[in-house]
């Protein structure tokens, strides 16, 4: 039985983003795996140490150096990956038809696990569009998995801690959310293994995917500029208290 596992290649939070152009941005920064995607590599490994006739595949959409976040993915526990090569900058429709069409051409699915969301567009839609193109039952914002043969008990969290809990039949796709587990990262050894396991590489062109008759497109990329302005306040220590407390309430309006 396969687990996908559909990964996304972002840049680290920590790093300086440079705007370059419209709407590029200057990639000379470390990319690493989807925080909310290690979630989904760690739950696919947990199953499959219980159930060892599982293979679990990562599946990325990307250029040529996501490569290095699907050897991430290998050394987290993924049995082998495969790259779907692009230069284009692409919408979640897209993305969502191209990952079905290349876990179609790849095999059955017993699951596919994804993160939540990404950390650079914040989304939320590619899991759900990837179940609807492959006519499956989705749940997102996974916290639990207990698999029961042939279908699974999820538990989803909702705002104030709500937890959901469905029943689902496998095949079925699931969005990780952070509460699912702690992420177990790789050793040096794994990292080691993780260079011998085989990358399928496929085009794009390949899937020979139907442009999707709607779709989104980024106008332009702005860097989030923060402007402070010094205020000088003076009198008694009553006074000045009395200026922060308005300074709070009526320009920062956090109280």
């Amino acid at each position: 039985m396969n687990i996908y596992v559909c990964v996304k290649h972002v840049p680290d939070s920590a790093a300086t983003i440079t705007v370059e152009g419209k709407t590029g941005i200057n990639e000379k920064i470390t990319f690493l795996v989807n925080p909310y995607d290690e979630h989904a590599l760690t739950e696919a490994g947990r199953i499959k140490r219980s159930m060892p006739d599982i293979e679990v595949i990562a599946v990325c959409l990307g250029k040529a150096s996501a490569e290095n976040t699907l050897r991430s993915a290998m050394a987290m526990g993924a049995d082998r990956s495969i790259l779907i090569e692009t230069d284009r900058t692409l919408d979640s429709i897209f993305t969502a038809r191209a990952l079905a069409a290349a876990i179609r051409s790849d095999g059955q699915p017993w699951f596919i696990i994804t993160g939540k969301e990404s950390i650079d567009n914040e989304g939320m839609q590619t899991h759900f569009r990837l179940a609807q193109n492959l006519s499956l039952p989705v749940a997102t914002n996974v916290v639990k998995v207990d698999v029961n043969g042939d279908s699974m008990t999820v538990e989803c969290e909702r705002e104030a801690g709500t937890i959901d809990i469905f029943r689902m039949a496998a095949p079925c796709v699931i969005g990780a959310g952070k509460g699912l587990n702690n992420p177990i990262y790789p050793t040096f050894p794994d990292i080691v293994k993780s260079r011998k396991k085989d990358i399928k590489k496929i085009s794009l062109p390949e899937l020979a995917i139907q442009t999707p008759a709607a779709g989104m497109v980024v106008e332009a990329l702005t860097p989030a500029e923060e402007q402070r302005f010094r205020t000088a306040l003076t009198g008694s220590a009553a006074e000045v208290a009395a200026q922060i407390v308005d300074i709070l309430k009526n320009e920062a309006k956090v109280i």
